[in-house]
Order: structure tokens, then sequence, then C-alpha cells
């Protein structure tokens, strides 16, 4: 026997409001799935960190609202080929993964950190001057911590650091700053501690805002 359903004569204005929220709930579903996919854009999916491109206008922001309590700081991890060739590139993996765990842990939520090439990395934070070398000596520590990686073994790590702020340099351009704070960096390799760059580290010649000899400046072109 067929039976007929039958609608109420009359729709109750619970049912309107539901039935006409549906298609606001579809595109609200939409707008949250678009935002997760461009953030994951903006990431490294390695480290986490930002892209180069996000670093950058996050960090040109962060520039301009702090001024010269802000700090640009460039990090390199030290003897990284040795790891991959010793002991393979999943554990050059797990070591970039650490570093981009321990920069995010340092610096907090409201810095930029990005990853800029293979084992160079950027932070740019509100940093007052009277705090700078003590929180600089921490992030070394932290760098220098070594890394466990999932079948046990211990991996010896170490990074260098270069800082350069607007306060003791005289601009805020993005690109200046992190020429000073990379000179800086290399003069770090040979102390072993980090080093807030002077007004004598921007006179370091330069290819495209990278210290110029360094890996992989070489064939960038002219100097920046």
């Amino acid at each position: 026997m067929n039976r007929t359903v039958r609608l109420p004569d009359r729709i109750g204005p619970r049912t309107l409001l539901i039935t006409a929220a549906l298609p606001l709930t579809g595109w609200a579903v939409h707008a949250v799935a678009l935002h997760k996919r461009l953030a994951e854009q903006q990431r490294d999916p390695l480290t986490g960190l930002l892209r180069r491109d996000a670093y950058t206008a996050r960090a040109r922001r962060l520039l301009a609202r702090h001024g010269d309590t802000t700090a640009v700081i460039m990090i390199d991890a030290d003897h990284f080929k040795a790891v991959n060739d010793t002991m393979g590139h999943a554990a050059g993996d797990t070591v970039l993964a650490a570093f981009g765990s321990r920069l995010t842990a340092w610096a907090g939520p409201r810095a930029a950190v990005g990853r800029l090439g293979g084992d160079e990395f950027a932070v740019v934070l509100d940093l007052n001057a009277d705090r700078r070398e003590q929180r600089l000596e921490q992030l070394i520590r932290m760098l220098h911590t070594p890394v466990v990686l999932d079948d046990g073994r211990t991996v010896d790590v170490a990074a260098s650091v270069g800082a350069a702020t607007p306060d003791v340099l005289g601009t805020r351009d993005l690109s200046r700053l992190q020429r000073a704070a990379d000179a800086a960096l290399y003069e770090g390799k040979r102390s072993g501690r980090p080093v807030l760059a002077t007004l004598a580290h921007t006179t370091v010649a330069s290819i495209n805002g990278r210290r110029a000899g360094r890996p992989g400046t070489t064939m960038w072109g002219r100097a920046a």
C-alpha cells in the first residue's frame, strides 16, 4: 500500500532559518577549507616555517609596526652537508624540522620565522635592546642541543647566528638589515657566538642580499 507523505501546511520560522542557513553553512565550510589550503601554501612542508614570500611580507609589517625595537636574525645550520652525507637525508630532514620547531618556540607566535633556503633561516621579531644579548645566547644554546632521530641515534648540531637592528643601522629596510645580519653571521662562524651587526657590516660586499663568496651567490648575478 502506497502512503503519501504530506508536508505541513505551514512552515515554521525555525524550519525557514535552517533552510536558509544550509547554503551559508556550505560556503563557510568551503571558505575554511580554502583558507587552510592558502595557509599551507605559505609554509614549508618540512619545517612548518613560512616560505620566503610569506616571511618577507610578515617581516616588513613587523618592521613598520615596531621600528627600532625590531631585530632581524639570520641563521645557518653548521656542517649540515656532513649530516646528509654521513647519516642520510632522512636524518638531515629531521634536523631541519627540529630547527624549525626550535626557532618557532624561541621566537613566539607574533614573529616572522622563515626558511629561506636549504639550511638557511630568518627570524624577525620585536626584541628590546636590553634583552638582545641574552635572547641571542639562548637561541644559540637551543640550536646547539643534539637532535635525537627516530631510530635512537643522536646528531650533534650547531648553528651560526647574526642579527641586525634598525636602531644600530639607521634603517628599517628588510633587505639591508638581512645583508648586515648575514655578514654578522659569517663572523659568528669563527667565534661560535651570536653577532649583532654594526655599521661596518653594511660595507661587506653582497650579491642579491647575501654575503659575496657564500655558497650559491656566484650564480646570482650582480651585487645587490
